[in-house]
């Protein structure tokens, strides 16, 4: 049997980790085995999923097979979004300028501040009483 070729990237964001297979194809995006459209519910989501794609107007030559897990919708989105532009860039390098520039392959390192003891959040304290 003849090996399938794909090209294989990992995005994360906050907590989000996503699995981006490419394979040759016709521009069917699936993830954890749902619809593109029906998994990114937002304009926002659908739009940051399909960037590193977009811009490199490689969205119709192959078909996105992703795993995503943890954090939230809009974390895996951009997760799916690094995850994207990593395996563009093993399917064609000279691809890599381009998605650096547009800081499609710096990781976001930003997490949620934990919460402290004695505050009601990370920051913000109990209500202050003179009296």
């Amino acid at each position: 049997m003849a090996e399938q070729v794909q090209y294989y990237g990992t995005g994360r964001r906050k907590s989000a980790i996503a699995r981006v297979f490419l394979r040759p194809g016709t521009g069917e995006f699936k993830v954890n085995g749902k619809g593109y459209e029906e998994y990114f519910v937002t304009a926002e989501q659908r739009a940051a999923a399909k960037r590193s794609l977009a811009l490199t107007e490689t969205l119709s030559t192959f078909d996105v097979i992703t795993t995503v897990s943890g954090g939230g919708v809009s974390a895996q989105a951009d997760a799916v979004k690094m995850g994207a532009a990593r395996a563009l860039v093993i399917f064609n390098p000279e691809l890599r300028k381009l998605l650096k520039s547009e800081n499609l392959l710096t990781r976001d390192a930003r997490q949620k501040e934990r919460k402290k003891y004695g505050q009601r959040g990370a920051r913000a304290r109990f209500q202050f009483s003179k009296r």
